[in-house]
C-alpha cells in the first residue's frame, strides 16, 4: 500500500478539521489537499500546500491589489498571452508542495530538475522500508535499437518471467542483506549510512518537493511527454491533472502553446514555407541533420 495507516490517519484528521483562510483558494486544489494519488505499485503524489490560482498569476503580471472592472474572460486571455510571449515571471507567484514517494532511480532522475526546494527521507537516519518497483509485465522491454535511452519491443514468455525474478529475487536479496549489517545481535552493525549502498535502485524513497508554477511547468512538459520514460511518466501525468484542477486557465494555455504545440528551427521553418509554395525538400535540401528531419516528417508529412 502507498501510505501506512498512522499516514492515512493524519490525512484523515488534516482533511476532517478546515480552517478558514483570508489567502487566495483554489476550489480545485482544495480537493487535492492531502489526498495520495497512487503511482506504479508502491508510489504516490500529494499536495501538502499551495500558494496562488489564476488569478494571482494575472495580479502579478498587472502588479494590482483589486479586480477592478476586470473579467475572466480577461484573465484567460491574458494567460495565454503571457505563456504564448515566454513571461514566466507572473507564474512564478504560485507555488506548490508536494509529497512523493517514488523508485529511488526515478528520483535520480528527476533531480536533475534543480529549479525546486528537496527535502528527501534519509537513509542515514533511518531505515528504509521493504518496498520495491516491480514492473508490469507490460513495461519491461528491450533496448530501442534506435534511442540509446529509450525502450523498443516489450518482452515476451519466458524471457519476461525471467527478468521478473531476477528483479525480484536482487532486491530481496540486497534487502535481507541490508537488514544483516543493521542488525547488532551479536555484533556491532554497520552505521545506517554505509548500510545503505547494499540497497538497489529499484527501492522507494520519499520527499517534500516544493516549487513554483513556471518550473513545474517546465517539469510536466519534459517528463509528461511521450518520449519521457514510463516511470517518472507516470507521476508527471498524475501532477498534471493535479495542476489542470489548480490553475485551470494557466494549465490550458500550457497544454496549447507548450505540450501540444509545435517548435520549429529556422531551418524546419524556412522547408515548410518551402513546401507550402509547392517546392519538394528533402533532408539534403532542408539543412537539416538526420534525427531532426525525422521528426519533421513525424509532424508535416
Amino acid at each position: 500500500m502507498p501510505l501506512t495507516p498512522d499516514q492515512q490517519a493524519e490525512i484523515d484528521s488534516l482533511r476532517a478539521t478546515p480552517r478558514q483562510t483570508l489567502r487566495a483558494v483554489s476550489e480545485g486544489m482544495e480537493q487535492h489537499l492531502y489526498v495520495a494519488h497512487p503511482v506504479l505499485d508502491h508510489g504516490l503524489v500529494r499536495v501538502i500546500d499551495y500558494m496562488g490560482d489564476d488569478a494571482a498569476i494575472c495580479q502579478a503580471a498587472r502588479v494590482s491589489y483589486g479586480k477592478g472592472t476586470k473579467s475572466v474572460q480577461n484573465d484567460e486571455g491574458l494567460i495565454r498571452y503571457l505563456m504564448r510571449h515566454w513571461h514566466s515571471t507572473p507564474f512564478e507567484m504560485c507555488e506548490v508542495k508536494f509529497h512523493v514517494k517514488l523508485p529511488v532511480f526515478v528520483a535520480r532522475q528527476w533531480i536533475r530538475h534543480r529549479t525546486a526546494n528537496v527535502n528527501e527521507y534519509s537513509a542515514r537516519y533511518s531505515i528504509l522500508d521493504r518496498e520495491f518497483y516491480i514492473p508490469a509485465p507490460e513495461q519491461l522491454a528491450a533496448q530501442s535499437s534506435q534511442n540509446n535511452q529509450g525502450r523498443g519491443e516489450v518482452l515476451q514468455g519466458a524471457e519476461a518471467a525471467r527478468v521478473l525474478d531476477l528483479l525480484r529475487e536482487d532486491a530481496m536479496r540486497s534487502y535481507d542483506n541490508y537488514e544483516a549489517m543493521l542488525s547488532q545481535e551479536g555484533q556491532q552493525g554497520l552505521a545506517r549510512e554505509l548500510a545503505r549502498m547494499n540497497l538497489p535502485a529499484n527501492i522507494y524513497t520519499q520527499w517534500y518537493w516544493k516549487v513554483n508554477l513556471h518550473n513545474l511547468l517546465h517539469f510536466l512538459r519534459l517528463r509528461a511527454d511521450a518520449h519521457a520514460q514510463y516511470e517518472i511518466r507516470a507521476y508527471a501525468e498524475v501532477m498534471c491533472d493535479i495542476t489542470r484542477d489548480w490553475v485551470p486557465a494557466a494549465f490550458n494555455a500550457f497544454r496549447d502553446y507548450r505540450m501540444n504545440a509545435v517548435n520549429l528551427s529556422a531551418q524546419a521553418a524556412a522547408a515548410l514555407k518551402r513546401r507550402l509554395a509547392g517546392e519538394v525538400v528533402t533532408q539534403e535540401t532542408s539543412g537539416m541533420g538526420a534525427r531532426e528531419w525525422r521528426e519533421f516528417q513525424e509532424v508535416w508529412g
